[in-house]
């Protein structure tokens, strides 16, 4: 009877045994760095695989192919990138779009430069200061179009009437002909994207030692040596980062050019986002829309290289 039971309390044993080796091991591989790093990788590398990945090389077959809703479609290769290139109207949304992305980020750069400079300043209330005018950026963007949308209707625009109580001068159609719509759409964007500047841009002005500061005040600097001296300087990994953001967000601006102005009048603001959603959403052209779409991606490409060659460097 003894030997039974000693086979059965070995058994007990071994199976108690088995799943404390087994968490052991696994402790010991978690110890390890690599492992650990991998595991902690894992659900972000699959949120991009899934989210990110599969969109873009999704969107790169739809790119070569005549796919429309409704219909499927056969591989044409590149001729959907060659028919764009004979496109009146993309050529004028390739220029709209570099217009629209290079004037305002300069101007979203020198205001929310100054708006930073201001704001590191002492002054009442200064923290209710610094929460307000993040307000442009906060406001889904959706909000803030139409309530631009308003201030630049032809009948009750509220600069047109100020310009004819003050002035009497009758104000222009901002949405109308012309340049005003390009112009409008960047005054927007620009009142839109100033805080984010501003606020990184104050950020990386709390990180520069006062010590600096100073130490050009016993050297006879006045402010604004000692903002092109040492603020200006310091503040470069953050404007290279600030600037890159702002650019592809601005390439790929949709929301606002859509409520707004619509890609009109007569195609005149159109970006790549309006087109490629009225080509390939509204007109069913799937293939061709993604086309679109895809052509940014090179310059966007030459963006962020060039980006991270300037940190590397710093």
């Amino acid at each position: 009877m003894s030997e039974p039971a000693d086979a059965a309390s070995t058994a007990r044993r071994g199976v108690v045994a088995t799943p404390g080796r087994a968490l052991a091991a696994l402790r010991a591989a978690l110890e390890r760095d690599a492992v650990l790093g991998y595991l902690l990788l894992a659900p972000g590398l699959a949120v991009l695989l899934v989210f990110v990945a599969y969109p873009f090389v999704y969107g790169v077959w739809l790119s070569l192919s005549d796919l429309r809703i409704g219909q499927e479609g056969a591989f044409i290769g590149l001729r959907n990138f060659a028919n764009l290139f004979q496109d009146s109207t993309y050529r004028t949304t390739v220029r709209n779009t570099f217009e629209y992305t290079i004037v305002t980020c300069i101007f979203k750069f020198i205001f929310g430069l100054g708006m930073a400079v201001v704001l590191n300043q002492k002054y009442p209330l200064k923290r209710f200061v610094r929460a307000a005018v993040l307000l442009p950026w906060i406001i889904p963007t959706v909000f803030g179009a139409l309530a631009w949308r308003w201030i630049f209707d032809p009948n009750f625009s509220v600069i047109n009437w100020v310009l004819l109580r003050l002035f009497h001068v009758a104000g222009p159609q901002w949405l109308g002909a012309g340049f005003w719509p390009m112009l409008s759409l960047m005054v927007v964007n620009i009142w839109r994207g100033t805080p984010f500047f501003g606020i990184s841009f104050l950020a990386g002005m709390q990180t520069i030692p006062e010590e600096l500061y100073d130490a050009a005040t016993i050297d006879g600097a006045d402010g604004w040596k000692k903002f092109w001296a040492i603020t200006f300087p310091l503040l470069t990994p953050v404007t290279t980062v600030v600037t890159l953001l702002s650019v592809i967000l601005t390439f790929g601006d949709f929301q606002l050019i859509y409520v707004l102005t619509g890609g009109g009048p007569a195609n005149a603001t159109n970006v790549f986002g309006t087109l490629a959603y009225y080509l390939g959403i509204n007109a069913g052209r799937l293939g061709y829309g993604a086309a679109i779409s895809l052509t940014m991606f090179p310059v966007l490409a030459v963006v962020i290289l060039a980006t991270l060659v300037a940190l590397r460097r710093e």
